[in-house]
């Protein structure tokens, strides 16, 4: 179930924002995408963050993929158990799997990422079932 609470980028990023802080991971859909996460590539604390651009990459027992900022700002925690075990990223990408927490930098980039319902639409259209 696609969480009603958060925005999604079509590169399959979700944010869940907060007052001014956006926690950043990865959605359902993308990690079963992706298989067995093994390891994932975090930015600093401190790092800005531009919207649509790279901010990390995950690697799973399949491949490597880009990881993409789905709002810009300042990154002001990064989830430190994803390194001794990224396949939370895969048991709980909305909870426990969230990758960074964002200061946003501009609230009206929210405004072009998609909805729960809309995402969930896009991701049937897209693995065409």
């Amino acid at each position: 179930m696609t969480p009603e609470d958060s925005k999604y980028a079509k590169s399959h990023e979700y944010v869940h924002v907060e007052g001014d802080i956006g926690t950043v991971g990865i959605t359902d859909y993308a990690q079963k995408e992706l298989g067995d996460v093994v390891f994932v590539e975090l930015p600093q604390v401190g790092s800005q963050l531009e919207q649509n651009e790279e901010l990390g990459s995950i690697e799973s027992v399949k491949a490597v993929s880009e990881l993409f900022a789905p709002i810009s700002g300042e990154v002001v925690e990064v989830n430190e158990k994803l390194k001794d075990k990224p396949e939370l990223v895969n048991t709980d990408p909305y909870g426990d799997g969230w990758m960074v927490r964002v200061k946003l930098s501009d609230a009206t980039e929210l405004d072009v990422l998609m909805g729960a319902e809309e995402y969930d639409e896009y991701v049937e259209t897209e693995s065409g079932h």
